[in-house]
């Protein structure tokens, strides 16, 4: 009967990693935008951006996640009963998604400012002496020098935003950790299926860590190479 749910555990591992892989795309676009508003944006956007990540930090991501599916669906369904159209029910999926990235854009933020504060500033002015226009700049030599020293941040929050996605099981997403809970009922032997789970999530990370090892390397190699021409 334990083997009965394998295929299942499975496939909810497949739509756990889509989850992650979705939410780390949300979070690298907004720590991106937000990190440039921040460092080179008007005071107002300075502003909201500091807003954004100071309060997404200060809550925590479960009831970030709580506030965006329950409490978006009553607003919006409110702002529909005023309009006269029926209710609308909020995707678990896109809404865990869209919460999880939101959560870890703001500390992508704070890794993508920092890493872009460490580029040498001489080589920036020596590119606007060769006469390079501020989006040249921007997008070869602080773009590919930032990421970098951005690299090891990076990995340390991919390997937190991976831990929170189990979270999205709470909205009702049959990820895996949902149906190992649900397994785990069924079979009496809910030890073995979160163990299977924590093996996955162990084996996620490996790779995780292997794949962005390489990557540092890499970065780090282009870069002294650019340096030394």
């Amino acid at each position: 009967m334990v083997t009965d749910y394998l295929p299942l555990l499975a496939q909810g591992a497949g739509l756990s990693l889509c989850v992650m892989l979705l939410s780390l795309a949300v979070a690298l676009i907004l720590g991106l935008i937000n990190a440039v508003i921040k460092l080179f944006g008007p005071r107002w956007l300075r502003w909201i951006s500091t807003g954004y990540t100071t309060l997404v930090r200060g809550i925590p991501e479960l009831v970030i996640m709580l506030l965006l599916f329950f409490g978006g669906e009553m607003l919006v369904n409110g702002f529909l009963s005023l309009l006269g159209l029926g209710p609308v029910r909020f995707n678990t999926f896109i809404s865990g998604v869209l919460a999880i990235g939101i959560v870890f854009g703001a500390y992508y933020t704070e890794t993508f400012r920092g890493a872009f504060q460490t580029v040498d500033r001489g080589q920036l002015e020596a590119a606007v002496a060769y006469g390079m226009r501020p989006g040249q700049v921007f997008r070869r030599i602080m773009l590919p020098q930032m990421l970098s020293f951005a690299i090891p941040g990076i990995n340390n929050n991919w390997l937190g935003l991976m831990k929170a996605s189990a979270l999205i099981s709470i909205l009702g997403l049959e990820d895996m950790v949902w149906l190992a809970e649900q397994a785990g009922r069924a079979t009496q032997k809910p030890f073995l299926f979160y163990f299977l789970v924590a093996l996955i999530y162990m084996v996620i990370t490996a790779l995780s860590s292997w794949g962005f090892s390489l990557l540092a390397r890499r970065y780090a190699l282009s870069t002294s190479t650019a340096r030394a021409r």
